[in-house]
């Protein structure tokens, strides 16, 4: 059987156009983009270029992206710059209990340099409140950071809402879209943020670069100092092939969206339907519509979440028991606390992200495969025994 690849919010397959767009960088035209002669004028274009395709994708303009080396380091930027810019009229940072690392682990150095973080607490569907971000705002608040879309659960969450409430208070928004842009439309405008966040190789772009949008008129501080790159905000020799494969996967997510959200939407359907009629004691975690088109979320009673995978590996899946940058912990996720989920059936999680090469017979193949994967964990569960 070929294996089938249920993992694609830890990172999707490079689509075949991006890697003929990048090879010509990675080749012929190999030039500096900060170079004054015709080799580095080429490479220079190219990059100008998928920075409009960027810009176009989310509603921006070109000007406001800045380029950065992953998701991560463009959350880093955000947190780090922005406090750093406004630390003379305040020292409070709200962010939510659910975030990802890149944000949450930030915000923990952030703490540790004097500032105070406020962590929003979710309701049981993984959605933060407007009201609690109300309530948390103070004079002294600099920065709100909530995520666009949950990694875990896929969630999404109301950021025009909470952006809006942020800003009657004069409070700059940052949110992490490394889950949304190139999965579900993303319009900064509409949502009204001052920063976010997004990744190439979570829509079927390269790894190693991502992007940093920056509303005209907000002032940050420099991330990294050098050779004055990304007018001077983030200095560091250009990833010209990178960059070009990220111009090319936003052009692309931006033709294909509504194919994609169609497409995955009716997987992820297929899949919730089939679960019901053939698992027992397990919840759907997330909110059931307010959701990522490709994300089927759950806890399985009386199982193990890493023992399911395992087997499940075995049997030619590919799944996850929640973020990759945690996979390797044996500490239950700390999304699925927050929402009130106990910490034994959190250990038994399971997330299925689907993507443009999943097909029905996948899922079909998978809903045979599950509870047979299930009934022999259950078997050797001291838990099941306890019931």
């Amino acid at each position: 059987m070929k294996p089938v690849y249920f993992d694609h919010a830890a990172t999707t397959p490079l689509h075949p156009e991006v890697l003929k767009a990048m090879l010509p960088y990675l080749e012929d035209h190999f030039g500096n983009a900060s170079s004054p002669h015709s080799y580095g004028q080429e490479a220079a274009r190219a990059v100008e270029q998928a920075r409009e395709e960027i810009a176009s994708l989310i509603n921006a303009d070109s000007r406001e992206i800045i380029f950065t080396g992953s998701g991560t380091e463009a959350d880093n930027f955000a947190l780090k710059g922005i406090v750093e810019k406004l630390k003379s009229r305040g020292h409070r940072i709200i962010t939510s209990s659910i975030e990802h690392h890149a944000v949450e682990v930030t915000c923990r150095y952030l703490e540790k340099k004097g500032f105070e973080v406020t962590y929003l607490p979710v309701d049981k569907d993984g959605l933060v409140p407007p009201e609690e971000l109300k309530k948390a705002l103070t004079e002294q608040t600099i920065l709100v950071s909530i995520m666009h879309a949950n990694n875990e659960v896929g969630t999404i969450e109301p950021i025009k809402e909470l952006a809006k409430v942020a800003h009657e208070k004069g409070v700059l928004f940052h949110t992490d879209a490394v889950q949304t842009v190139g999965s579900i439309p993303v319009d900064v405008k509409e949502l009204g943020v001052d920063l976010l966040s997004l990744s190439a190789h979570k829509f079927y772009g390269p790894k190693g670069v991502g992007a940093l949008y920056l509303r005209k008129g907000v002032a940050i501080e420099p991330f990294i100092h050098g050779g004055g790159q990304e007018r001077g905000l983030r200095s560091g020799t250009t990833n010209v092939p990178g960059i070009v494969g990220l111009g090319k996967a936003a052009k692309l997510a931006k033709e294909e969206l509504k194919e994609r959200m169609e497409h995955n939407i009716a997987l992820r359907e297929r899949m919730i339907k089939g679960l019901e009629e053939c698992l027992s004691d397990y919840i759907l975690t997330g909110h059931r519509r307010q959701r990522l088109p490709g994300n089927v979320s759950l806890c399985v009673h009386y199982i193990e979440g890493e023992s399911m995978l395992l087997l499940l590996n075995t049997e030619g899946f590919a799944c996850s028991s929640g973020s990759a940058c945690t996979s390797g912990s044996l500490e239950p996720s700390h999304v699925l606390l927050a929402m009130g989920i106990g910490p034994q059936l959190a250990q038994g999680s399971l997330r299925i992200t689907l993507g443009r090469e999943n097909r029905e017979e996948d899922v079909d193949r998978f809903l045979e495969v599950l509870p047979r994967v299930v009934e022999r964990l259950r078997r050797m569960s001291p838990f099941k025994a306890q019931k």
